[in-house]
């Protein structure tokens, strides 16, 4: 495999991954497409500018003659992370989620069909799912059952590629994740923006009791795992991910207070957002079975690292805060978003 593209690379996810194949594979080139919406953030690639293997794209995957034409010059696998991905928003307003989540993946299924791409990632989420009792884990024969207008949608798009790989003979492959934490994630997400106040002794607001459930995964994890399933999965397979780390909101909450030397008094219990699933939970043993892979990072380790990465990066943290990073990328790119 010598180019592949990555849609949605400039994104919390899709950013560690490209860093990732790069840093793995001294030949591969990685064409990154991203239209960068809020999510999408150049700066967080700002280092490879300079990489002859990196090229990156401003635009959208609902543009069928660009994606046609990235694909056209020797692209040989898609990993597609484009998607509107927050929650709360999508309960706001679901009309962006239908529009990238489904008619994108769309597009850049017909495109990479007719191009002739011998390998397609579908990244999706464990939120197809729906939510989980006390008991039990989600597994790759679980029914979807999506509970948000953000995972109906990525249901959708799982639903498209499952039909192509079965109409066509289509080389996609899906995989779902759990809840992602690391470096260079977007602070309206629940760890960041926990730890963004925190130091900034700004309260921490917890969605009613906050004992939701979720299973977490250093990103870095969740990124050996993607090259894997790219490299070696089997086609028209879908795949979980997990850290096999199930954690309460508020315990999450709690630790990232201890860990920053701060009071627990900073915590807000606010009203529960509608329709907000309980527990989700991964069985990731397939992965494990198949292609030998297995989360490496330790939460509390991972969690420490990533309070002091947002330590380290307070310029980073404002600038996106402040939405400073556009003035970024328009000296970058000329032009605004």
């Amino acid at each position: 495999m010598n180019r592949i593209l990555v849609t949605g690379g400039c994104g919390f996810i899709g950013s560690s991954f490209v860093r990732f194949e790069l840093e793995t594979y001294s030949k591969l080139e990685v064409v990154n497409l991203d239209v960068l919406t809020y999510a999408g953030n150049p700066e967080n690639l700002a280092d490879l500018a300079s990489n002859s293997r990196y090229r990156f794209v401003k635009g959208d995957i609902t543009d069928r003659s660009l994606v046609e034409s990235l694909l056209r010059d020797g692209v040989e696998a898609v990993v597609n992370f484009a998607a509107e991905s927050h929650v709360d928003r999508s309960i706001q307003d679901s009309s962006p989620f239908v529009r990238s989540n489904v008619l994108g993946t769309q597009v850049i299924l017909d495109a990479a069909k007719a191009a002739g791409v011998g390998r397609f990632v579908q990244i999706s989420t464990d939120e197809v799912y729906g939510s989980l009792g006390a008991t039990g884990l989600f597994t790759e024969t679980t029914p979807l059952a999506p509970n948000s207008p953000y995972s109906a949608s990525k249901a959708g798009a799982d639903l498209l590629v499952r039909g192509y790989v079965h109409t066509f003979g289509f080389p996609g492959l899906i995989t779902r994740c759990s809840n992602n934490y690391g470096p260079y994630q977007f602070p309206e997400k629940l760890i960041p923006l926990f730890i963004s106040n925190a130091m900034e002794d700004k309260p921490l607001p917890v969605y009613g009791d906050g004992m939701q459930v979720r299973d977490w995964i250093h990103v870095l994890d969740h990124c050996r795992a993607i090259d894997r399933v790219l490299r070696d999965g089997r086609v028209g397979e879908v795949y979980n991910i997990g850290g096999c780390c199930e954690k309460p909101n508020l315990e999450i909450t709690r630790t990232i207070l201890r860990l920053l030397g701060k009071p627990e008094g900073l915590i807000r219990y606010v009203q529960d957002r509608p329709g907000h699933d309980r527990r989700y939970a991964i069985d990731c043993s397939k992965l494990d079975r198949e292609l030998g892979w297995k989360p490496q990072i330790k939460f509390e380790e991972g969690l420490a690292a990533t309070i002091r990465w947002y330590q380290q990066n307070l310029a980073w943290v404002n600038r996106i805060r402040t939405g400073a990073y556009r003035e970024y990328y328009q000296k970058q790119y000329g032009a605004a978003l």
